[in-house]
């Protein structure tokens, strides 16, 4: 007899499925759907992404295999494999995007309170974007090289719990810089990023925002140093300088004045130059920003690792697009279960768990709150502080 709720119901009634409901509304996601909904959809794909599974026929001889549980999981349509490329090829994309930003902005309230590890009150938001490399007979429309074809994932991270903040799935050819046109920077946040982002008429959009950037300067940069301040040299600081842009373009892009912190690397021994539009900070403070961008670069290789975004379902750009976007929406549907209960494992160990028991009855946060794996968790720790 069937007694409490499926380990995965629990996870899925983490989700606001009232804001669902308007998404499919808005874009008429169940038009003309008679047996397999977009709620269906989703609850499928979610299940895909938690067992890691790898093909639609993988998916549906997985759920079929237990018949009398499907309801009780929330799926109410007949689970078909063409019912599910009929979905992925045609339900828009857009209701598991705009889906998925709700669940980021839940996410981001839950760890707003979390330790940056900088002495800084602003927001930390490191921006980089990933490449998901395809076959472009099979992927014609993702565009990327003469003979190869991509899509990309941009991504501006919040560092406190690392969170996406904005997320955008593209094609190959979309030049990472252009992303500073699409959102509109916080006041007194500061922007982290690598050298394809210097753009002086973008960067300067931001400082009129109020906001703040650290980035890694282009060879050459061609200025005038205008004033310097004294750096502790053990530290392998070279020298921290305000200074003003010479080349006429430059200059007319970003008419004001920058900071140049120039650091020695002592583990590489490598020559870092980096610039920012913030003088109050310390030049110490700039380079260990930029040195938390690899919070941003563990993110993906994270995701790549344990959600299915590399084998893709479908071959159409709806199909992808919903394939990514769902298993962003499952990832922080586990980031805020972990919190919501107050959960010690890591994503990682949380999602191992979860990956063989999402048909058991026991609640969740007792099935993930084993002190003895907390503890086992705890010595692998040194990776990203929320994975």
């Amino acid at each position: 007899m069937y007694a409490g709720k499926f380990v995965f119901s629990q996870l899925m009634d983490l989700a606001p499925w009232h804001t669902f409901r308007r998404l499919v509304s808005k874009y008429k996601g169940d038009f003309n759907a008679r047996t397999f909904r977009c709620r269906d959809q989703f609850l499928c794909m979610a299940f895909a992404q938690l067992t890691y599974r790898r093909s639609l026929r993988d998916i549906e001889g997985c759920l079929l295999a237990q018949p009398s549980k499907l309801y009780h999981m929330g799926i109410r349509g007949r689970i078909s494999r063409s019912n599910l490329a009929d979905a992925n090829e045609s339900r828009d994309w857009r209701i598991y995007a705009e889906f998925a930003q709700s669940l980021i902005s839940t996410a981001r309230r839950l760890y707003a309170d979390e330790d940056l590890e900088l002495d800084l009150a602003g927001t930390v938001y490191a921006l980089d974007s990933t490449t998901i490399r395809l076959c472009l007979s099979l992927f014609p429309w993702a565009d990327y090289r003469e003979t190869k074809a991509a899509v990309k994932i941009h991504t501006l991270l919040d560092l406190r719990g690392a969170i996406p903040a904005f997320m955008l799935v593209s094609d190959g050819l979309l030049h990472d810089v252009n992303i500073l046109d699409l959102f509109s920077p916080e006041r007194a946040a500061f922007y982290v990023m690598d050298r394809a982002y210097v753009d002086f008429e973008r960067l300067f959009t931001i400082n009129q925002a109020g906001a703040f950037f650290v980035t890694r300067a282009k060879k050459p940069l061609k200025f005038k140093s205008v004033s310097s301040q004294p750096v502790d040299k053990s530290t392998g600081l070279i020298c921290d300088q305000q200074i003003r842009l010479t080349v006429y373009y430059s200059r007319k892009a970003y008419p004001k004045l920058l900071r140049r912190v120039r650091l020695k690397d002592p583990e590489t021994g490598k020559t870092l130059i980096f610039l920012t539009n913030n003088f109050e900070i310390t030049a110490q403070t700039v380079c260990d920003l930029y040195r938390s961008r690899w919070q941003v670069e563990l993110f993906f290789k994270w995701i790549k690792q344990h959600l299915r975004i590399n084998q893709f379902f479908g071959r159409s750009e709806n199909a992808v697009k919903c394939q990514i976007w769902i298993a962003v929406a499952t990832y922080l549907l586990v980031v805020i279960a972990r919190k919501q209960f107050g959960i010690p494992l890591s994503l990682h160990s949380m999602l191992q768990i979860l990956s063989i028991t999402p048909f058991e009855n026991i609640p969740l946060n007792q099935l993930l709150m084993d002190p003895g794996l907390a503890e086992e968790d705890a010595c692998a720790a040194k990776q990203l502080k929320l994975l």
